[in-house]
């Protein structure tokens, strides 16, 4: 996989000497970092291709049925999974290992003393990850739209890009944790895991309800549940249930903070 180092940010086109102010790094921080993540084949492969191909495949052969619950298709409801599985895995492997190996190669310890602060770097690595999670929403929806001819208010498909993208916060925080304590060669596969941990267990790929009671009481207490639940809510032209809202807020507080305790240990060390 081609994950080089990012070149040192190149300097403003005016220096601070001659117009008085700094110039801001932070857009060209976003912009490098996220089109060095579209040269990434693992993006492509996991992030772009793989939930396309789920909901292709789960799509033909559910797709016209009818879900009894909400009456909405199975071919909707699947586009929600799916988008939700394509942002979940973006929002992680966009983040987890190349912020590991950018680690151990010592950029950590050039950002330091560049004029990026902490908290400015840890910015730019959820937006960077934000932008890499709308490709995989829109290809999935756009696979729903084209093949199973889903269609929804124009309102309605506001809304759902908009939270589903919004949504992923914490998947995105989860990353730069791994990313900031682990190896990179453990990093992967704690990425990977994280990653279809939180897609079976959420009910991305199957109802919750298929699990033993234990199990899916702790499958609705993770962040992937609410989020896939706060998707559902909305195609089926109702408000999100303040329970699965409270709990994506909840789960996007406790993990950006422990991202930046994990940034700060990793810096500490060196």
């Amino acid at each position: 996989m081609p994950n080089t180092m990012p070149n040192p940010i190149p300097a403003g086109p005016a220096p601070a000497a001659v117009t008085g102010r700094a110039p801001n790094p932070f857009p060209r921080y976003v912009r490098l970092e996220a089109l060095r993540m579209l040269r990434n084949k693992r993006y492509a492969i996991f992030v772009v291709a793989f939930p396309v191909g789920l909901y292709l495949l789960y799509a033909n052969l559910w797709g016209g049925e009818v879900d009894e619950a909400s009456g909405l298709r199975t071919s909707v409801l699947l586009m929600v999974s799916m988008a939700a599985y394509g942002a979940l895995a973006a929002s992680i492997m966009s983040t987890a290992v190349p912020w590991s190996q950018e680690r151990q190669a010592g950029w950590l310890r050039q950002l330091q003393v560049t004029p990026l602060r902490g908290r400015t770097v840890i910015a730019t690595k959820l937006v960077s990850s934000l932008l890499l999670v709308l490709p995989a929403l829109v290809l999935v929806v756009a696979a729903a739209v084209l093949t199973q001819h889903v269609t929804l208010p124009a309102g309605r498909w506001a809304a759902l890009i908009a939270v589903m993208w919004a949504g992923t916060v914490p998947f995105a925080a989860l990353g730069l944790i791994i990313g900031s304590l682990a190896r990179p060669d453990t990093a992967q596969p704690l990425a990977i895991a994280g990653m279809f941990g939180l897609a079976l267990l959420g009910g991305l790929w199957f109802p919750v309800d298929m699990l033993p009671d234990a199990l899916g009481a702790v499958a609705r207490a993770l962040p992937s549940y609410d989020y896939a639940d706060i998707g559902r809510q909305i195609v089926a032209g109702g408000a999100p249930h303040a329970r699965a809202v409270g709990g994506i807020l909840a789960w996007s507080a406790a993990l950006c903070a422990l991202a930046v305790l994990a940034y700060r240990r990793a810096t500490a060390r060196g």
